[in-house]
């Protein structure tokens, strides 16, 4: 991948959204609920933002929780990323 991400940026990439219900009823594409689930595709480097040091704890490879509508979607080759601030990342998944 060819993005790098400024300061306290990350680059995700949400997991494909389930295409059935719990009892086996399929969904159409339009009724599949947005996945929360990601996985961290590119980091920034962080540094220095608005006169605080912020040290990057998400990685590259790192499953994440995010909120539903945070950060910026965008394509790229072809591809659908979303671009958000480290700080609204609300949890690792393990």
């Amino acid at each position: 991948m060819n993005i790098e991400p400024l300061f306290d940026r990350i680059v995700i990439k949400q997991v494909a959204a389930e295409a059935t219900t719990a009892s086996g009823i399929l969904l159409p594409g339009n009724s599949q609920e947005k996945p929360q689930i990601a996985d961290v595709v590119a980091v920034g480097p962080g540094g220095i933002i608005d006169g605080k040091e912020i040290k990057m704890v998400i990685s590259v490879g790192d499953k994440i929780l995010y909120p539903k509508y945070a950060g910026s979607e965008f394509k790229f080759d072809g591809d659908d990323y979303i671009i958000l601030r480290q700080s609204d990342v609300l949890a690792k998944l393990k």
